[in-house]
């Protein structure tokens, strides 16, 4: 049985000004499917997604959607009322949504759950980005859309955040489709990825699979395509060749010739026209220093406003040492690279550096960044058209071709550039200075995946010491010998990789729930029997500590299911164990989801009774 179409469109195109975003792009999107949509900046992923919303409309094309589909939204900014709770901004929607107070009641219970709120009367202006962002998700979901439409989720989130919403993914039974410059989050949930890029025909590359799968897809696709090229070429040099020879008799064959070597002529342009350069050119430049000691840290410790940041943190950092930085939003990353580069100083413990070491920074909020300043003057402040970059001199126009800029844009001001416009200045003056330690506070934010790939064989080019924030863990996990783990409470911990970390995280949330529910089984018979808690619920509490024993044996047995050698090379049988796998770990989340709100339950009623 064929998979029934939900939405698709047919020939859309859509330009703003004289420059065409798309044209003539026909997509699908059937039941079930998980899509990734990525490309440059600029081609047009955010606008597509809003025509596919019906929140913005084609300039031609059409947009076709099943009868009675529930669409979900979520932008990459969302607006909310500032002097709103978290719970009244989840009660609006279901209000206006004209649904009944029982069933208004069980979505919100279910929202507030789903997002990992503990306070629904929270004021959404006190929210960090990475909070308002689940708000956001939560809201979408509570009206359990047939689609789910994502631009740029994971922007905000920390590293916790993003697996809280790999893990909704994960189980989400209906299709969705998440614009995403996240290569590791792509892996973790998509099983389709759509790209949009003028250097196909077609505007579009689809792929089924996961991101590795597609890139394999899509080298083997482009290999073809070169080879194409490079065989039309040949033609043409015969045909060009042909034609300046003159044919002397202009018969209806020779008039055919010279049709047929125009249209050669002008598949070969377009081809040609579409292979512009896509991504920045970034070569960083060590300084060549062979001393093994670059920096020596010892008991490190450093507090801010009363909050311990980190406490006993030794490090050596020498020629070719990666270090990746890991933890919450606001738990202490930013303030590690300020002790290394030295502008911050730590309260005890010692930081030694080798004699004139040079140490550049590329930080995370631009700072550095004359927003009134031309980009001309930007990418050379000493002024005049030309930069020097590894002992050479560059023309400036070429200088900022090889990042991606046009030469119509040097005499814009900084104001004017885009997030990853801003981002890749700020590489391309980075990059000029000889460095020793390379000290980078997400650097990702706002690059596209082709420019996230160059970036990325850079810095494992670079010869130099190099210390790294980033929520990219693709990169993280490619480009880093080391991970130092902040918890937000002063606590620190290496790892050799992002899988050992990992592994560790899911180790201390298992013993953390086993911790709780040992405690809720050691309290004294009948004291959970209070008043909250009808007979069917207090039936299912009594239930609920085997329920969930069971449910995580049964994941235990689905992983090494799954990762059974024997059907590595079967995608139908990884497909079957997979699904039986996101089915037990869903069953899991939802017996303790449960389990909370029955727990709630029963404290409010214990507190109410209490004088």
């Amino acid at each position: 049985m064929p998979p029934i179409m939900l939405l698709s469109c047919e020939s859309l195109g859509k330009s703003y000004g004289v420059k065409p975003l798309f044209t003539d792009l026909s997509l699908g999107l059937c039941e079930g499917d998980h899509v990734g949509l990525i490309g440059p900046n600029g081609s047009g992923k955010s606008t597509l997604l809003k025509i596919l919303a019906g929140l913005e409309t084609p300039d031609c094309g059409t947009r076709s959607v099943r009868r009675q589909l529930r669409i979900g939204y979520v932008p990459q900014e969302s607006s909310f009322g500032a002097q709103h709770s978290v719970e009244e901004t989840l009660s609006q929607v279901l209000l206006d949504e004209g649904l009944d107070l029982h069933e208004q009641g069980a979505r919100l219970a279910k929202a507030l759950s789903l997002g990992g709120f503990t306070r629904s009367d929270q004021s959404v202006s006190t929210l960090s980005g990475g909070w308002k962002k689940r708000l956001a998700i939560a809201r979408s979901l509570m009206l359990e859309p047939d689609v789910l439409l994502m631009d740029e989720p994971t922007n905000h989130l920390d590293v916790e955040g993003i697996l809280w919403l790999e893990g909704l993914l994960k189980t989400e039974p209906h299709a969705f489709i998440v614009v995403s410059h996240d290569r590791r989050f792509l892996e973790s949930v998509t099983t389709r990825i759509w790209e949009l890029n003028r250097r196909y025909a077609d505007g579009v590359f689809q792929a089924n699979g996961r991101y590795s799968e597609f890139l394999e897809q899509r080298d083997a696709a482009l290999r073809a395509q070169a080879d194409y090229q490079a065989s039309l070429a040949n033609r043409v040099r015969r045909e060009v060749e042909w034609l300046r020879r003159g044919p002397k008799a202009r018969t209806t064959k020779a008039k055919a010739r010279i049709d047929q070597a125009g249209r050669l002529i002008n598949e070969l342009n377009d081809m040609e026209s579409r292979q512009g350069n896509t991504s920045a050119g970034i070569d960083f430049t060590a300084s060549g220093r062979r001393s093994k000691q670059l920096l020596v840290a010892k008991e490190v410790e450093k507090s801010l406003g009363g909050k311990l940041i980190v406490s006993g943190v030794d490090m050596l950092l020498g020629p070719g040492e990666r270090i990746g930085l890991l933890g919450p939003n606001g738990g202490g990353k930013t303030t590690v690279l300020k002790l290394v580069a030295g502008t911050v100083e730590p309260d005890s413990g010692t930081i030694t550096r080798a004699d004139r070491l040079r140490v550049v920074t590329f930080e995370q909020h631009r700072e550095s960044l004359d927003q009134q300043a031309t980009l001309r003057r930007a990418l050379a402040p000493a002024g005049g058209d030309a930069v020097v970059y590894q002992d050479r001199s560059v023309h400036l126009v070429s200088w900022a071709k090889r990042f991606l800029f046009k030469p119509e844009q040097l005499d814009l001001p900084v104001s004017r550039l885009s997030g990853g416009e801003q981002a890749r200045l700020l590489i391309a003056r980075l990059i000029l200075e000889p460095a020793d330690l390379l000290l980078l506070d997400e650097p990702t934010n706002d690059l596209d995946i082709p420019t996230l790939d160059v970036l990325e064989d850079s810095l494992l080019e670079f010869t130099g010491a190099l210390v790294l924030v980033t929520h990219d863990r693709w990169l993280l996990d490619r480009v880093s010998t080391r991970l130092l783990a902040l918890d937000g409470t002063g606590h620190a911990e290496w790892f050799a990789d992002y899988a050992q970390w990992e592994a560790a995280q899911s180790r201390k949330t298992v013993e953390e729930r086993k911790s709780q529910i040992s405690k809720e089984s050691s309290a004294p018979a009948g004291s959970s029997k209070r008043k909250g808690l009808s007979y069917k619920e207090q039936k299912e509490w009594d239930q609920i500590e085997v329920a969930i024993q069971k449910a995580e044996e049964r994941v235990a047995a689905c992983q090494v299911s799954a990762n059974d050698p024997s059907i590595a090379s079967s995608a139908a049988d990884l497909q079957e164990r997979y699904t039986t796998l996101h089915a037990a770990q869903a069953d899991v989340e939802r017996l303790y989801a449960r389990w909370a709100e029955l727990d709630e339950k029963r404290a409010q009623a214990i507190s109410s009774t209490q004088p």
